[in-house]
């Protein structure tokens, strides 16, 4: 079973717009590979000795493939190296962390990259144009615009690239029995709907079925919310307002608290009111799951393993 698995809210505000598999988008080139991006054909090096991962997810990536970034970004600040606990032992040597936004183009030269990946980013031409400037530049598949590239896609154009395309298609069928032995371990998720929601200062929202985390669940056996589904998206979420909080209801309701105090969240009156917290079948990803609340924002190959691992634990009692 493939994935459909993008990076959600995390650096960016919830409300704002900002989700399998790719097939063979690269073809061998006497002087490398010629990797297909939504910005045509990119020309890689064979071999890249020193790589900058910019995307979300493309370091950890590039680390499960054996490739070591001299530069990356750190998208769900996990400070030190930025990656997971997870990752952290595949580096020999720490990398330069570059800003994610709005990264250094200067700190990125510096580096002098032979190959710079960009697959999972906001896909704005002018960020491109000045990437590739630098060194030749993996960006984002036709679609992947506003961090949209699927973890298949991510995986396939990352090992592609760095011509090791066999290793990321076991890395991705690894994951599928990760999932697969976690449903069938609780086969009490197949079918029960779920919605997964967030907070920020800005206010409540539901992310719709394309995005990674509710594929996430989806492949552990869930259903979208048909509540949230029948409802008007803006870019990836629904926005909810707290005068029909009852909207996320669900079997079960997930949350995330981004970049707010968990107890906005926890003491919020209309929250409480929800069937689902009333009868329990909620989970509010607090800064006591932080490990998991990264892993399940990030979704890099890595990561995912990590959540498929960890989370059915975490809401295998609030399923009834």
């Amino acid at each position: 079973m493939r994935r459909i698995l993008a990076p959600i809210f995390a650096s960016v505000l919830l409300l704002s717009a900002c989700g399998g598999g790719g097939g063979d988008s690269t073809e061998d080139t006497a002087s490398g590979t010629s990797v297909d991006t939504k910005f045509g054909s990119v020309e890689v090096p064979a071999d890249p000795q020193k790589v900058v991962a910019l995307g979300w997810g493309d370091a950890e990536t590039a680390l499960a493939l054996g490739v070591q970034p001299v530069g990356a970004s750190d998208w769900v600040e996990f400070g030190g190296k930025g990656v997971g606990p997870w990752a952290e032992d595949l580096y020999d040597e720490d990398p330069e962390i570059i800003a994610t936004m709005e990264p250094d183009y200067e700190a990125i030269a510096a580096l002098e990259p032979d190959l710079i990946l960009d697959t999972n980013s906001s896909g704005e031409q002018e960020r491109y144009d000045r990437l590739s400037e630098i060194a030749p530049t993996v960006g984002v598949p036709e679609g992947g615009d506003n961090y949209l590239t699927t973890m298949d896609q991510q995986v396939d154009l990352v090992s592609q690239a760095l011509g090791k395309p066999d290793d990321g298609q076991k890395l991705l069928d690894d994951l599928d029995g990760k999932y697969e032995a976690a449903r069938k371990a609780h086969p009490e998720f197949d079918g029960k709907s779920v919605t997964v929601a967030a907070k920020t200062a800005d206010g409540w929202g539901a992310y719709v079925e394309e995005s990674g985390r509710v594929q996430v669940m989806k492949q552990l056996g869930f259903k979208q919310s048909e509540t949230i589904a029948a409802q008007k998206a803006e870019g990836f979420s629904v926005p909810i307002s707290e005068e029909k909080l009852s909207d996320l209801d669900a079997d079960l309701l997930l949350v995330f608290p981004i970049y707010i105090e968990d107890s906005e969240v926890t003491d919020d009156a209309g929250f409480k009111r929800i069937p689902a917290v009333e009868d329990g079948h909620d989970l509010v990803l607090t800064n006591d799951e932080d490990d998991i609340r990264k892993a399940f924002s990030l979704n890099s190959i890595l990561s995912a393993g990590y959540t498929a691992e960890k989370l059915p634990d975490l809401i295998a009692d609030k399923v009834k």
